[in-house]
């Protein structure tokens, strides 16, 4: 899979700026051709991991015309996400304790406002697997996309009232549904392929999406599309959207440009970006 992003900003004076646009190290042996950060023009950079284990890159990228793109070829094996419909929910008393964290509310995800609701809602589905679906199904049908609808502060209560939202609405609310139901769930961000799906194809975007403990180990499920996809590539994962931000800036700044691409690198591995969105 050929993937990859530019995203130009204007800034009116030098600004620090934190990126998290390279794909997680769990996919390093996969890598083709590594998907390097480039700055233009060209900036100091220095990497580090965070607690969740995300690649972020800091910079002080300086007044004007500033872009940040990354083109990288990754191995993937063509197969829709996993499934395990016998995956078994763990009690609480015996869940690893690194799990724990991801049964709390977070900023995008106020468990606190939505426990009544899930327990209304999800009590009488089994446990495990069959609840996350049950959790996606209910998410999937409820909410409606609409770029024209996303917002940057709205929490997973507020996309239930307001059943609108974009990808990562979705996210919020069946992690938190999952985590008032008592399953560890977080929040994921990076590129998914539209490989295998059905024209027309729409522009190319990053995609917002959750894992969930069940049965020993982390399991993906999209609410947003509530299919099983193929080309799923992660970038970063966290409680929610807050701790895995694309791109931080720490000043006044405008996105004027804004471009994700992926498409099977096997077919024409030279081809220029298409199906990005501007």
């Amino acid at each position: 899979m050929h993937i990859g992003c530019r995203l130009r900003y204007r800034l009116t004076q030098p600004t620090p700026l934190i990126a998290m646009l390279n794909v997680y190290y769990s996919r390093f042996g996969d890598l083709e051709r590594a998907d390097y950060l480039v700055t233009s023009p060209s900036v100091p950079l220095e990497s580090y991991r965070d607690g969740f284990g995300n690649w972020c890159t800091r910079m002080v990228a300086p007044a004007g015309e500033f872009t940040l793109s990354s083109d990288g070829i990754f191995r993937d094996s063509g197969l829709p996400d996993p499934v395990a419909p016998h995956a078994a929910q763990h009690p609480v008393q015996n869940l690893p304790l690194e799990t724990l964290v991801y049964l709390l509310g977070s900023r995008y995800c106020d468990t606190d406002l939505l426990s009544s609701e899930a327990w209304h809602l999800f009590e009488h589905t089994p446990p495990g697997w069959a609840r996350v679906q049950a959790i996606c199904d209910f998410v999937h049908s409820a909410v409606s996309f609409d770029y024209m609808q996303a917002s940057a502060t709205r929490t997973a209560s507020e996309t239930l009232a307001g059943r609108h939202g974009v990808c990562r609405d979705f996210a919020h609310l069946a992690i938190a549904f999952c985590r008032c139901m008592n399953i560890p769930a977080r929040y994921c961000t990076g590129y998914l392929s539209d490989i295998g799906e059905p024209e027309p194809h729409p522009p190319g975007d990053f995609a917002a999406w959750m894992e969930v403990f069940l049965d020993g180990r982390w399991w993906v499920f999209d609410p947003r599309n509530n299919t099983r996809r193929k080309g799923r590539i992660l970038i970063a994962r966290g409680r929610d959207a807050a701790d895995v931000p694309l791109t931080q800036t720490f000043g006044p700044n405008t996105l004027t440009q804004f471009e994700v691409w992926t498409w099977d690198a096997r077919n024409d591995p030279g081809k220029a970006p298409l199906g990005a969105r501007n």
